[in-house]
C-alpha cells in the first residue's frame, strides 16, 4: 500500500462518549450459544457504521466480529465469512437465523422486524425521500470513493478522485436537503437517510473535502453526532479501532 492510500486510512476523531452496545465476538462461541445477532464490521467502514447506528437506535444488543485490513489495504476474510457473504464485503448481520449483507437491506430488515423507533416515515412521500437520499449516498457517492476503487488508481490520482466523487455527490445532496430537511434529513425524525449522511460526512473529512459550501449537510451532521446512538457506534469506539485513533 502506497503512502497516498496509507494516509487515507486515518480519520480525524473527536471525543465521543456513551455506553457501547456490542461485545467482541468470541471465535469459540456460536450465535446459538450467545443468542445475540453477530455483526461483521470494520471500524472505518461507513457502510458498517450505518448498521451500527441502526442497532444502537433500536436498542439491539449484539456481538461484533471485526474484519481486519491487510498491509495492502485489502480485507482479511475467513472461509466462514466468505461462505456467509460471497461478495466479501462488510457489513453482514447474522440475525433471526439468516445472514443479510448490504447495509440498506439490513436496515430495512431491522425496520420491518423491529419497527421501534421507526427509521422510515409513515408518509409515503417522506418515505420515498428517505430512500432517495439513502440511495444517493449509498449508491451514488460512497462506492466511487471506496478504498477498493482507489487501490486501482495511481497514488497521485487517489485523493483527487475521491474528492471529486464526494463533491459531485454533495453538490446534489445539499440541494435535495434544502427541500426535505427539518432538524434531520427528512423532517424532524431521525431516519435511514441520516444513518447514511453522518458516515459519508466522516468520509468527506477524511478525504479533506471543504464542507463550507454545504451548510445544510454540516448542520444536520453536527446535530446527529450529538445523539447517543451515533456516538457509541462511531469508528473511534470500535473493538478494531487502532489505539492512535481511539477517542
Amino acid at each position: 500500500m502506497g503512502p497516498a492510500l496509507s494516509g487515507l486510512l486515518l480519520m480525524p476523531c473527536s471525543s465521543v462518549r456513551g455506553d457501547i452496545p456490542w461485545k467482541v465476538k468470541d471465535h469459540h462461541r456460536t450465535m446459538t450459544e450467545s443468542g445475540k445477532p453477530i455483526l461483521y464490521s470494520y471500524f472505518r467502514s461507513s457502510c458498517s457504521w450505518r448498521v451500527r447506528i441502526a442497532l444502537a437506535l433500536k436498542g439491539i444488543d449484539y456481538e461484533i466480529m471485526p474484519i481486519h485490513l491487510t498491509k495492502d489495504g485489502g480485507q482479511q476474510f475467513s472461509k466462514e465469512f466468505q461462505a456467509l457473504n460471497p461478495m466479501k464485503q462488510v457489513p453482514a448481520l447474522k440475525i433471526d437465523g439468516v445472514t443479510i449483507g448490504q447495509s440498506l437491506a439490513i436496515i430495512e430488515y431491522l425496520e420491518e422486524t423491529r419497527p421501534t423507533p421507526p427509521l422510515l416515515p409513515q408518509d409515503p412521500k417522506k418515505r420515498a425521500s428517505v430512500r432517495m437520499i439513502s440511495d444517493l449516498i449509498a449508491a451514488g457517492i460512497q462506492p466511487l470513493q471506496n478504498l477498493s476503487v482507489l487501490k486501482e488508481m495511481g497514488q497521485e490520482n487517489q485523493l483527487p478522485w475521491a474528492q471529486k466523487a464526494i463533491i459531485n455527490g454533495f453538490d446534489a445532496l445539499e440541494r435535495v436537503l434544502q427541500s426535505t430537511a427539518g432538524k434531520y434529513c427528512v423532517g424532524d425524525q431521525v431516519s435511514m437517510a441520516d444513518l447514511c449522511l453522518a458516515p459519508q460526512v466522516a468520509n468527506a473529512e477524511r478525504f479533506k473535502v471543504d464542507l463550507t459550501p454545504y451548510p445544510t449537510i454540516s448542520r444536520i451532521n453536527k446535530t446527529l453526532l450529538a445523539l447517543e446512538a451515533f456516538r457509541v457506534s462511531h469508528p473511534c469506539r470500535q473493538p478494531d479501532t487502532p489505539a492512535e485513533l481511539r477517542a
